[in-house]
């Protein structure tokens, strides 16, 4: 059974990070910490895939995550090549990106979302053993990222390696995604719920405001001010998630619309950056200043047109990695079934497993299942700075059924 709520969650995720990328506006990072509810939304996932089916959770998340990042290397990879890559053993990175692919200039800009993938794929890796900690040790566990960034930020950790700091900034995110999967969110009491949030929430706020960056307030040149804050807020949307948001459907282009984005949010989330990158200097050429709320108004139009368009030709992937029927553009209506076909009884499908209500159960796939829901130190044009560490950093020289149908 799908819960809608999450679908919805993914949706304004994705859909707040392409907005982010072409505006820069840093308090959108505040407003909504996309990424982190991405990586817990995810890690819910992966916990949900886990229960189910053990190990082989991990080998079907990487061919979900994998072929659409293929298409990308198989357009971009032979174009930064023409234009000054310098071929190494390291381009079989865009194969299995475990490190930072390889990247020319204008390539490590424009393919710099590459980092949500390479530390989805270590968290994947990472999931079993965590799983298996989390729940013979859930707080202890959980506390482990938050206090590893904490030590890094203060230099008690000096000079950390990238992969130390991505699971210090997001695999709290990731844990969290566990509790929620396992209903831990749910059952704290409101007495401590609140609390928590409120503490949680402030200590975030207060580093923020006692540490702004280059960007002011962008969450993602504050690291931990950015998972305190992130944190609460997942508490908040996940821990007092309601059952499911059948309203979304209600209105059926709307839903439409969350269904199809949900289904080929790593496409989206993929191709956006590019469109960015590439039409900063055609609307400054045209008038259409980046200051200008009418002229990012008219930006933000066309990126999300030029996504949809590459959605169409290439989203279709998506399907054929999850094992389903390829279709251009997802959540049409199913044929009906063959006459004569026997109706399963509403007893035997009528009442949905425990848990279901927290998520547990037939949730959509994380992307990017689109730092859901932020650039390395570098500008074109008007196109936000980008540092290791954010939304869309390429880092050194640049990103049994049912589990199968869960999107």
């Amino acid at each position: 059974m799908r819960n809608r709520y999450l679908d919805l969650l993914r949706f304004l995720a994705i859909v707040r990070v392409v907005v982010y990328h072409v505006t820069g506006w840093a308090s959108l990072t505040l407003i909504f910490p996309a990424m982190s509810v991405m990586f817990a939304l995810a890690g819910s996932l992966m916990a949900a895939s886990l229960t189910r089916t053990g190990a082989p959770a991990v080998g079907r998340r990487l061919r979900r995550l994998l072929p659409s990042l293929w298409v990308v290397a198989l357009v971009f990879v032979p174009a930064m090549l023409l234009t000054g890559l310098t071929p190494t053993w390291r381009i079989v990175l865009w194969l299995f990106p475990i490190a930072d692919p390889p990247a020319n200039g204008w390539g490590a800009l424009a393919l710099s979302v590459i980092w949500y993938l390479r530390d989805y794929l270590w968290f994947v890796l990472a999931s079993p053993v965590a799983l298996w900690l989390f729940r013979r040790a859930p707080l202890p566990t959980l506390l482990a990222p938050y206090l590893l960034l904490v030590a890094i930020e203060v230099g008690v950790l000096a000079d950390p390696s990238l992969a130390v700091r991505e699971f210090g900034l997001y695999f709290g995110a990731w844990l969290l995604g566990f509790a929620h999967h396992d209903g831990l969110l749910r059952r704290i009491g409101n007495r401590v719920f609140v609390p928590l949030v409120v503490v949680v929430g402030g200590l975030g706020l207060a580093w923020i405001l006692a540490n702004h960056g280059p960007r002011g307030y962008d969450l993602n040149d504050i690291p931990l001010g950015n998972a305190l804050w992130s944190a609460a807020f997942i508490l908040v949307a996940l821990g007092r998630a309601p059952s499911g948001a059948a309203w979304v459907d209600r209105n059926a282009a709307f839903g439409r619309t969350v269904t199809v984005l949900n289904r080929r949010a790593l496409t989206v989330y993929l191709w956006h950056m590019p469109f960015v990158v590439a039409l900063t200097p055609l609307v400054d050429v045209v008038g259409w200043s980046h200051q200008d709320p009418v002229g990012l108004a008219i930006r933000v139009v066309l990126v999300f047109a030029l996504v949809a368009v590459v959605t169409v030709l290439v989203g279709w992937v998506e399907d054929v990695a999850a094992r389903r029927p390829p279709e251009l553009l997802p959540g049409g209506r199913r044929p009906a079934p063959a006459t004569g076909t026997a109706e399963v009884p509403r007893s035997r499908v009528g009442n949905a497993p425990a848990g279901t209500r927290d998520g547990r159960r037939g949730h959509a796939d994380d992307v990017p299942q689109a730092r859901a829901d932020d650039l390395p130190q570098a500008r074109v044009g008007d196109v936000p700075q980008v540092r290791a560490g954010d939304e869309v950093g390429v880092r050194a020289g640049a990103g049994r059924r049912a589990d199968d149908e869960a999107r």
